[in-house]
């Protein structure tokens, strides 16, 4: 039995305010959904973030009816559980919701397991770190429920895990069910999969299918896992999809023409433009100099962006000891700022995401209910 492992996709995600990019984002999930129905997997797990914002355009949902559709058409079931970026904090009725009521795929977020094809199936929505505890019970539950069954037993989790990413982590890998032989999990854009001695089964993160906008610029490949259970452990297959190339280049200023003539032997000649940035370093830079040397690569890419990097920046830490995502060193120094992880968290991980996204509402709402909780929290 083969099964699709796939997540954060971010339908509806336009970069750049690029219609370019949002074309990208749709076509890297196609591609993994087609690959799919290619080799013939039984069903395809979506760990969440499906939507980039819970109020998605509809070009985004007609998007993911019509693979959904693909999938039904070629015998090939699916279930999926809700991202923080599918949760609208406004209580209203989650967009993905929609495909499960019309039967076009099975939402599994409630921690209820399913038998399916003689393969437990279990999932929870995202949980953010101040709930964890609410979900101790019922992780106990589950992993007894699902604990006498003697074939594959699957959890999807849309979280960070502690030991993969220590700022962006709500759970650690103790915290989870211990029968699960597969852990199919969504949240953390990069690919990564870890075997714990207590745990039944690998976690793995397939990564996002494209580059987000939190990720920054850079060279890294995207896809998905195809899973083989038809043995007594699930071993997994990482496919890559076709993706723009996102490209990071560094340059002293007396440089910069020679740079830029590299740059563009290595770009020239790309199926898709690549989106370029460029890091300058030195003194007494001219700024229109700068303009004139980049305007020599804008037949050759998407989007093309530079900033100057003094010497006293460069020789700080954010450089010298630069994170895997931009998220987690805004987490770090608003942490260093404001004195608080958990003033810093509630900024970077669940304000600072919404805002980014225009959704005034969704944020004025976060900041109620958490004035509302820390008020009930003082009272007791």
């Amino acid at each position: 039995m083969l099964f699709s492992h796939i997540s954060d996709t971010h339908l509806g995600l336009i970069q750049y305010g690029s219609e370019e990019r949002e074309q990208d984002v749709y076509k890297a999930f196609n591609q993994a959904v087609d690959v799919s129905i290619k080799d013939h997997v039984d069903f395809v797990i979506f760990a969440g973030d499906i939507f980039h914002v819970p109020n998605p355009s509809g070009t985004a949902i007609v998007q993911m009816a019509n693979a959904l559709k693909r999938l039904k058409q070629n015998g090939i079931d699916s279930f999926f559980i809700l991202g923080e970026h599918d949760i609208s904090r406004i209580r209203n009725t989650p967009i993905p919701y929609v495909y499960h009521n019309l039967e076009f795929s099975r939402y599994i977020g409630q921690g209820k397991p399913i038998l399916y094809k003689d393969v437990f199936l279990a999932g929870f929505d995202k949980i953010r770190k101040a709930e964890v505890a609410q979900y101790e019970e019922q992780f106990v539950a589950v992993d007894k429920a699902v604990s006498g069954h003697s074939g594959h037993k699957i959890l999807v989790l849309h979280q960070g895990i502690t030991e993969f990413n220590k700022f962006a982590g709500e759970l650690q890998s103790t915290d989870l069910p211990k029968n699960f032989t597969y852990y199919a999990m969504g949240h953390l854009h990069d690919k990564e999969i870890k075997q714990f001695n207590h745990l039944n089964g690998p976690i793995a993160y397939p990564g996002s299918t494209e580059l987000t906008i939190n990720e920054g610029i850079k060279d890294v490949k995207k896809g998905f896992f195809e899973v083989d259970i038809s043995g007594k452990e699930a071993k997994t297959s990482w496919i890559e999809v076709e993706t723009r190339p996102q490209l990071s280049f560094k340059s002293e200023y007396h440089d910069l023409s020679k740079t830029i003539e590299e740059i563009s032997e290595k770009i020239t000649g790309q199926r898709k433009k690549p989106v370029v940035e460029i890091k300058i370093h030195g003194e007494n830079i001219e700024t229109e100099n700068i303009q004139s040397q980049i305007s020599r690569l804008n037949s050759l890419v998407l989007r093309c962006f530079w900033k100057i990097i003094s010497k006293q920046i460069s020789d700080s830490s954010v450089f010298l000891d630069k994170p895997n995502v931009i998220d987690d060193e805004m987490f770090r120094l608003s942490a260093s700022a404001l004195g608080s992880e958990q003033s810093a968290r509630f900024a970077i991980k669940e304000l600072l995401p919404v805002l980014a996204s225009g959704e005034v509402k969704e944020a004025c709402q976060i900041v109620v209910d958490s004035f509302e909780k820390f008020k009930k929290e003082a009272k007791n």
